[in-house]
């Protein structure tokens, strides 16, 4: 019997575990000195922009230093297009994406920016 519960309780725990790792994804966050929004991201090398990932947010924009939850997208190589309320838009190349990981992007990584 105390075996019996003794598995039991392993059990519990271990699913509880596998839920609280499931529910985090893949999240970027955001490192740059303004607020992000529009993140738009493509295969490496490709410019295939998906769905404006800003739009997952309660405001529709992330602040500086804040996560965003990034979905529809598989672990790999992307660039990125990210664009501010000023009109500005700068691109991300080659950024590794993980499985249930955060990538993050700072003002250094932003290339080829246009007002």
């Amino acid at each position: 019997m105390r075996l019996f519960l003794a598995l039991i309780t392993l059990l519990t725990l271990a699913g509880e575990a596998a839920a609280q790792s499931k529910g985090k994804g893949i999240r970027l966050w955001n490192l740059t000195t303004e607020t992000i929004s529009g993140f738009q991201l493509s295969p490496a090398g490709k410019t295939e922009w998906g769905p404006n990932q800003c739009l997952n947010d309660k405001d529709k924009e992330v602040d500086h230093d804040e996560r965003l939850r990034i979905t529809g997208v598989e672990p790999g190589r992307y660039d990125a297009r990210v664009s501010y309320p000023n009109a500005r838009q700068c691109i991300v190349r080659d950024i590794e994406i993980k499985a249930d990981a955060v990538f993050s992007i700072a003002d250094k990584d932003l290339k080829d920016c246009t007002k």
